[in-house]
């Protein structure tokens, strides 16, 4: 069976069914949140960009915040037949991509979107089974819902699997 690569660009959302893999690319601050069954092979990514929709006062893009895309995501796999108290979690991610001569922490978009997405999961009893997150490099992730593996490229560090 031939495996297709769903991508998933910036302030979006998608699922996948193995044997496809699911991917996104330009992890600098923002963080890509995997959720997957691995039992039905399921699994759902987003890449976030900042970590709550609370300040919004019009219409928004969901997927762009921790808050309301994690909310989303589950509801997405549920939708497919997924059970909620299976889900687990990986993600990657929440770079500090830019020095500021502040210590202004609204400035540590990276870090604040880490906690965010952190608290989200706990909110909603989901485990996070791994993270690759921090640091000052970019990184690209790809998914694969039928061995449960994160495949993580952080620039100039090469490959690593979670």
């Amino acid at each position: 069976m031939d495996k297709h690569i769903v991508k998933v660009g910036i302030s979006d959302m998608n699922v996948v069914q193995g044997p496809d893999l699911i991917r996104t690319a330009g992890l600098g601050s923002c963080v890509g949140v995997v959720l997957y069954d691995d039992i039905l092979k399921v699994a759902g990514l987003a890449h976030i960009m900042l970590p709550d929709s609370r300040h919004v006062k019009e219409s928004f893009n969901r997927a762009k915040y921790a808050d309301t895309a994690i909310i989303d995501l589950i509801e997405m796999l549920v939708h497919l037949g997924v059970n909620k108290r299976r889900l687990c979690a990986k993600i990657a991610g929440g770079a500090q991509m830019f020095q500021f001569t502040s210590n202004n922490d609204f400035m540590k978009i990276g870090a604040r979107n880490i906690i965010a997405v952190e608290q989200e999961l706990k909110q909603h009893h989901i485990r996070l089974i791994s993270k690759d997150v921090g640091g000052t490099n970019g990184r690209t992730i790809e998914f694969d819902p039928t061995t449960s593996r994160l495949m993580v490229r952080t620039v100039n560090k090469g490959v690593v699997e979670i």
